[in-house]
């Protein structure tokens, strides 16, 4: 379906992009994940424009200014200004887009009313070696060859709309592997950027052998809601185990066959969007 109120706005002073939808109701922000994927969060903004204004941030791609989550928070921060001059916003983030609205509820815990954070991505060792596990026992040999194929070539490619390409069919493998019984529906990624991927991911990692996170998140005011598949090898309970010494307020949600992406899969795309339409009334 389109909607006639969809329009894409730029950021004066900036490069990042945000597309916004509807023109009434609350503030709610989706953050893509990847990091380097941006557009994937569109069905979700196409469902929820008729009871909010939704803004669908780009995040920034790599380039001159490097990489790093304080980067995609100030990014953030900047595009928030407006929205919370009408009061706080309510932010839903998937995967990797999880964990930025996490970070952002607790530098920015008064701008936040409440976050939905959608196949949450690990913060401690134990979570990410079990996600490891759960991915290498899916995959089978062609996988395996492909993937391996994939990272000889990125080890010696120079060139960056190919090593985006070669990012791009990573993408398409993960996402595969992680689902659970997907429907066939075609990728709303506007652009694959590797680079954006690798540094946002090494920094992320540094917080969390540094002690930062998921410590930090001891700020966060807002109640924070988990939805997580039960067939996504993020393995979710272990990642909510490890956040609830930390957040104050935090309820965990599983769907039933549902893997890492619930809006593509066949048996929980409708539970899923009632499940994400509750949280943000």
């Amino acid at each position: 379906m389109f909607f006639s109120n969809f329009s894409i706005t730029m950021k004066p002073s900036d490069i990042i992009q945000v597309r916004s939808y509807g023109n009434s109701g609350p503030y709610v922000v989706l953050l893509h994940g990847g990091p380097g994927v941006p557009g994937d969060m569109a069905p979700l903004a196409r469902h929820l424009c008729n009871q909010f204004r939704i803004l669908e941030p780009l995040q920034r791609i790599s380039g001159d200014v490097p990489l790093t989550v304080a980067r995609h928070v100030s990014d953030l921060y900047d595009v928030l200004q407006d929205p919370v001059q009408e009061g706080p916003v309510r932010l839903v983030g998937h995967s990797w887009g999880a964990m930025l609205a996490l970070t952002y509820a607790a530098r920015y815990p008064d701008e936040v009313d409440r976050v939905v954070i959608i196949g949450c991505g690990t913060f401690d060792k134990r979570s990410r070696k079990a996600y490891q596990t759960h991915m290498a026992q899916r995959m089978n040999s062609n996988d395996r060859r492909h993937i391996n194929n994939l990272k000889a070539q990125l080890a010696v490619e120079k060139g960056r709309q190919r090593r985006n390409e070669l990012f791009a069919e990573f993408g398409a493998i993960y996402t595969r592997i992680q689902s659970f019984n997907s429907l066939v529906t075609n990728s709303e990624v506007l652009n694959y950027d590797e680079g954006g991927f690798s540094e946002t991911w090494k920094d992320a990692i540094s917080l969390q052998d540094r002690g930062v996170q998921p410590a930090e998140f001891k700020r966060i005011q807002a109640p924070v809601i988990m939805i997580q598949g039960d067939e996504d090898p993020h393995p979710g309970s272990s990642i909510y185990r490890s956040m609830t010494p930390f957040i104050r307020d935090i309820q965990y949600r599983e769907l039933s066959r549902c893997g890492h992406i619930p809006w593509i899969e066949r048996d929980a795309k409708d539970e899923f969007y009632e499940l994400l339409t509750e949280c943000l009334r």
